[in-house]
Parts: structure tokens; sequence; C-alpha cells
């Protein structure tokens, strides 16, 4: 029998050494995996802490409370793959939400031209910012903390002395109302494994029709058998409350929608491009500048849809809507997905994964009746761990220079 001679380089008690752990970190693209690792921790934890957690009431409030954040942390994403920084998120989807209530309650003008004037909203602030930061160079970081402040200024103009304006509009409450009927959250269901199914089939064929080598089996079954596992368990629990949430369908579109414009066109590769190393984007003919500008025009979109989804939940918008937490939720959400900071790097489905977190952590410690300081601490744990995960990965790549 050979016995293979010990590596003097990496001796066995080293391997488990703090600093030899960090080294194998660094170049790492660990993909989605150590958040759903992180995921299952947390079920596991709060579900051995209380017994209603994994209940189906429960998961159904879950998913209704991360719909808002997880459409605003969309935006976010396509901002951090640019390797810039949105600030103005909540204000602009407290804002979009006053639009469109002011419209359909005040001035009668219905749900569906209400809710296109507040998502409008959004976008013509996001394109300005964009415009701004780009035209005058003043850091993305700066004109958004400004927008911060003066989009909250403008949220208190449109309310008015109200203050508080609750939303009757049986389409706009809808939005998070409504439920699918059990034979239709299982067609639901079985249209998002096919979709999977269907996905990896044709990135197999994309690459096979590039020349490129063939992907692992494991690499193509594995996603395939998570999809096929986990959408069945979670229609079947959504099943036993109210059924699957509409605004489970929104959220998802959205992400599935971003995800295969940043992967498939030639938009979402100029963005990754532009995140990655602008200037050679620049050299190689992209215009970098338009392409900061849409995605801000993106970002305030969504934000405003967030906001509109948020009301529809509340059944009211009142001044502190987009205030508090929200905006580091959606900015947290998208960092502990796995979106790099430091741009060109990074999915759209980190956003409802990291929302997933962000919702689990305070759904779970408000089931413990725990203080919101411990809530925050934790919350900021996982950020900076996230970050520190990802600067390690950072370290490892060679510089684009």
């Amino acid at each position: 029998m050979t016995v293979s001679a010990p590596d003097p380089v990496h001796p066995p008690s080293a391997r488990l050494r703090p600093a030899s752990i960090a080294r194998r970190l660094r170049g790492v693209e660990a993909g989605p995996l150590p958040v759903l690792l992180g995921l299952v921790l947390l079920w596991s934890f709060f579900a051995w802490q209380n017994e209603h957690f994994l209940s189906a009431r429960n998961l159904t409030n879950l998913v209704l409370q991360i719909a808002a954040m997880g459409t605003m942390s969309v935006g976010i994403v396509l901002v951090l793959l640019l390797g810039e920084i949105d600030l103005s998120v909540g204000a602009v989807s407290g804002l979009g939400a006053a639009v469109m209530a002011v419209l359909d309650v005040q001035r009668g003008l219905g749900p569906g031209p209400s809710i296109l004037a507040g998502v409008a909203t959004g976008a013509s602030i996001g394109l300005f910012q964009g415009f701004w930061f780009t035209r005058f160079r003043v850091p993305s970081f700066v004109v958004t903390l400004a927008g911060l402040l003066a989009w909250q200024g403008a949220l208190l103009r449109v309310l008015g002395s109200t203050g508080t304006l609750n939303i009757y509009d049986p389409a706009i409450d809808g939005l998070t109302g409504i439920f699918l009927p059990p034979w239709l959250g299982w067609v639901f269901g079985a249209a998002c494994v096919g979709i999977a199914v269907s996905g990896m089939a044709g990135l197999a064929r994309r690459r096979a029709r590039a020349g490129l080598s063939p992907l692992p089996k494991r690499a193509l079954v594995w996603p395939i058998a998570v999809v096929a596992v986990l959408v069945p368990a979670v229609v079947a629990l959504l099943n036993d409350d109210r059924g699957v949430p509409m605004a489970l369908l929104l959220l998802l579109a959205f992400v599935a929608g971003f995800d295969g414009m940043i992967r498939r066109t030639r938009f979402g590769r100029h963005i990754l491009a532009v995140g990655g190393n602008a200037e050679a984007a620049r050299r190689s003919g992209i215009r970098a500048d338009a392409v900061r500008v849409v995605v801000f025009g993106l970002s305030g979109a969504l934000a405003a849809c967030g906001g509109i989804l948020a009301a529809s939940r509340l059944l009211a918008v009142n001044q502190s809507s987009g205030g508090g937490e929200v905006l580091l939720d959606a900015i947290a959400a998208a960092v502990i997905g796995g979106t790099s900071l430091f741009g060109g790097r990074g999915t759209v489905w980190s956003a409802l994964t990291g929302a997933l977190v962000i919702g689990s952590i305070s759904n779970g410690m408000d089931l413990l009746a725990l203080p919101s300081s411990e809530k925050f601490m934790v919350t900021g744990a996982a950020l900076l761990l996230a970050v520190t995960i990802d600067a390690l990965a950072r370290e490892g790549r060679p510089s684009r220079g």
C-alpha cells in the first residue's frame, strides 16, 4: 500500500489554523451556499426555541414581511453591481407610496394609474440622481444621501396635514392580501420546477454551442434537485394556511426578471463590465455613464414598488413610511445574500436569500419577544460577517487595475 508523503507547505496542523482558513476563503466563489447554510441554522435555532416559527401561518407572514424589502433589495443589487450605492431607496419608497395613495384616495384616479404614477415617481428620482452624479462627478453616496433628506421632506409635503392616508382600494390591498387557491398554488410550484429544469438544460446547450467544456453533472443536477424538493415543500406549507400569496409571485417575478436581464442581455453584461472595471468598459465602447443613469432609474422604480407593497400590507401610508430600518435592511439583504460591495460580482437572487435572512432574524426574535436592541446587533453581526467574507474573497483575486 502506498503512503502519501506529508505536504511540507500545508501540514495537517496548519490547515486548521485561522490564517490557513482565511487563505482558503480568498478567491473562492462559494455562491449561495453560505447564506443558505446560514438560513438553515437560523431556522433550526428559532424552531428549537419556538415551535410556532415553522408553522404555516408564521411562514406565510414571513413571506409577506419580506416582499417589500426584497423588491427594494433587487434595485440595491443592481446598484451594487456597478460598485455604487443608493442611500435614498427608503425615502423614495415612502414617497412613491404616498403619491400612489394621494392619487387613489384623495383624487380618485383609480388603482392602476395611481400605482403607475407612484412607480414613475421613483424612476424619475432615480434617473435624476443618476444624471447628477454622472454629470457633475459627485459621489453617488453624497447624491443619494442628499436625496434621503430631500425625498423625506417631499413625502411630508405630499401627505400634507393629514399625516396618514388609509387605503381602502381592493386592488391595491390585494397586492399582499390575495392568496392563490391550493390547486393554483401547485400549478405555480410545478411551473417553478419546470423553469429550473429548462434553465439548466438551456445553460448546457449554450455552453455546447459556444464550444465550452460541459459542466459537471452535479453542477446541473443539484440545483434542480434543490428546487424539486424545496418548492413543493413551500407550496404545501403555504397551502396549509391561506395559500401562496400574490406578494410572493410579484417578488419572484422581479427577482427572476432582473436576473435574466443581468445574465442574458447586453445591457446586463454592460452593468457587470462597468462594475468590474469602468475604464476598461469605457474603452471597449460601453457608455458607462448611460448605464449608471439607467440603473439608478431602475433602483428608484423598484424602491417605489417596494413602498407600494409595504403600503398594501399595512393598508396605509404615513409620515414614517420608508423610514426606520427600511434602508439598512434593503442594503443588508443584498450584501448578506452575496452581492459584492466592490462591484461586478453577485446575482439578483441574493436579494431574495438575503431578505429571507433579515426577515427570519426579525420574525424569529419577535416570536421570542427579544428587544429590538438585540435584533439590531444580530443583524449587524450578520452584515459584518458577510462583508468580511466578501473582502477575503476579493483579496485572492487578481487586481482589475
